[in-house]
């Protein structure tokens, strides 16, 4: 029996994972807003970056009073919801 196949999140190099990093840390320190386009979700995720946590490798974005985790590996674009 054949399995339905998950689609396989893209593989990235270093060079753009880093970047992505970069992005994220900018946004953070210059509290400004994201919205990150995720792997696997219709919606996007909009919000303000307020924990990135190295040890679970989440990045946790904030909106209207909710909390929204989000796996790095995950985030596939970071972007200003003003652009």
């Amino acid at each position: 029996m054949a399995k339905s196949k998950v689609p396989k999140r893209p593989t990235r190099d270093e060079f753009e994972l880093e970047e992505l990093g970069n992005q994220l840390i900018e946004a953070k320190d210059e509290d400004a807003e994201v919205l990150l386009t995720i792997w696997g979700m219709e919606e996007q995720v909009r919000g303000w970056i307020t924990k990135m946590d190295s040890r679970t490798k989440l990045v946790h974005v904030s909106r209207h009073g909710e909390e929204t985790k989000v796996p790095f590996m995950d985030i596939m674009k970071v972007e200003s919801p003003g652009s």
